[in-house]
């Protein structure tokens, strides 16, 4: 009997961190809905469709079991408690200090106040990417590359932050035009400045 209440527990506990995630999907920041979109894209190039499930299960037991291999590796070196803690902790930031830099990066930018961002119906599916988002911005509504503040090309939109007359002429050439096979879609995003 007492094995089922520790499995229940288990459950349980597996069942409040998966609320845990899925509240925090609905109150991403942009910053990180960037990077969620960038692993995405990562597991749907690595994991085949019919084994993502799996996949999503074998992590979360990976995440939940994460503590228990830092009592073991402390057990096989017998290192004082006040010094092993830290060679965890060391490595997980080296594994996230590429991504963490490119990020840094970015927003070191100030943008200017009158900056705007502008939502764009078409994103990586079309085969739109930010290298040609920006070619094409510059072509055809004349604006330079040190014009355009920000370019975010996510699966099926992208977002454009530049000058509020920019985004006008961007809205004015743009909005109607096809591109890549589809038909732009082109105004203000409701979204706030990153």
């Amino acid at each position: 009997m007492e094995k089922e209440t520790t499995a229940l527990s288990e459950e349980e506990r597996l069942g409040i961190k998966v609320e845990e995630v899925l509240a925090s999907v609905n109150t991403l920041s942009n910053q990180d809905a960037e990077e969620v979109e960038r692993l995405k894209s990562i597991i749907k190039k690595k994991v085949p469709f019919f084994k993502r499930n799996t996949f999503t299960a074998l992590l979360l037991k990976q995440l939940t079991e994460k503590k228990p291999g830092y009592r073991e590796e402390k057990r096989r070196t017998q290192a004082p408690s006040s010094a092993k803690p830290a060679a965890p902790r060391s490595e997980a930031p080296q594994r996230e200090s590429k991504p963490q830099r490119k990020e840094e990066a970015r927003p070191e930018r100030v943008l200017p106040e009158d900056a705007k961002t502008l939502y764009l119906n078409i994103g990586k599916i079309k085969h739109l990417y930010g290298k040609d988002l920006a070619k094409l911005l510059q072509t055809e509504v004349g604006v330079s590359k040190e014009d355009i503040y920000s370019l975010r090309v996510h699966d099926k939109y992208s977002f454009i932050t530049m000058s509020e007359e920019n985004c006008n002429k961007a809205i004015e050439k743009l909005n109607g035009k096809e591109i890549n096979g589809r038909v732009a879609q082109i105004n203000f995003s409701n979204t706030k400045k990153a």
